[in-house]
């Protein structure tokens, strides 16, 4: 296993409606390497020590949950009945996961290209610092779209939106890859607490930060070697990108 400890989860948001991809089949379940995105995600959460897997379902619901049958027993759903925002489909996801879970993997089933190794470093860092929360993050040539990571030297104390930020954080270029790990008691806390106070009128996931800085907490970042990695499909062009990069993988392997 990944992790150096017992008594991990993962939960795997996979709810919205993805409009940009212009298809009547549900973002997660598009192709990557001739199966649905969302299972390459499920793959390597389960390589890396999950169990079980909390998928977060919503639009076109049933559809993601036909995608997985038989051996897929360590799989549980959760349905996100109104999308209002990554915080909130973090509350659906905790809530189908017992008392015993001590640590989560927090995965977008959009983002196929994630690897196990990393999952493990991610982990390993969580658990030696005794963080709250622990965010994988990436450099990015052109940082437009993306919420931009704020720290206070390796503290990360949060993420600004794109839609919120100032001119000065908008010329930051590391964004939050939508990959965590949490302790599930910090984020049991936490989770309640967030408002919905921004542009976009959603429940931002990363709105638990400020809270575990002010109970003096530790938040991490971990950046990414290869930003390929973090790839979320979102268009056409994207599945086109991450069926480039997965052919890729193969032909080095």
């Amino acid at each position: 296993m990944a992790h150096q400890g017992d008594g991990f989860a993962a939960v795997i948001l996979a709810a919205g409606q993805g409009r940009r991809m212009e298809s009547p089949l549900a973002k997660v379940l598009h192709p990557v390497g001739g199966e649905p995105m969302i299972r390459h995600v499920v793959t390597r959460a389960r390589e890396a020590g999950a169990a079980p897997v909390v998928i977060v379902v919503g639009h076109r619901a049933r559809d993601v949950q036909e995608a997985f049958a038989g051996d897929d027993a360590d799989i549980v759903f959760a349905l996100q009945e109104e999308q209002l925002g990554t915080g909130h489909a973090a509350e659906v996801g905790l809530s189908a996961l017992s008392a015993e879970v001590e640590h989560l993997y927090l995965l977008c089933g959009d983002a196929p290209l994630i690897r196990t190794a990393t999952l493990g470093q991610l982990s390993r860092l969580h658990e030696e610092a005794g963080a709250a929360a622990t965010m994988l993050t990436a450099t990015a040539g052109e940082p437009r779209g993306y919420g931009r990571v704020v720290r206070d030297g390796a503290q990360l104390i949060g993420v600004v939106e794109e839609a919120d930020a100032t001119e000065a954080q908008k010329k930051i270029t590391e964004i939050n890859t939508g990959a965590y790990v949490f302790e599930a008691a910090f984020l049991r806390d936490a989770l309640p607490r967030i408002r919905a106070e921004n542009n976009q009128g959603e429940f931002y996931l990363p709105d638990v930060f400020p809270i575990a800085c002010a109970g003096g907490r530790v938040i991490l970042g971990l950046e990414l070697a290869s930003p390929d990695e973090a790839l979320g499909v979102n268009t056409k062009a994207d599945l086109r990108r991450a069926q480039e990069i997965h052919e890729e993988r193969k032909r080095k392997a």
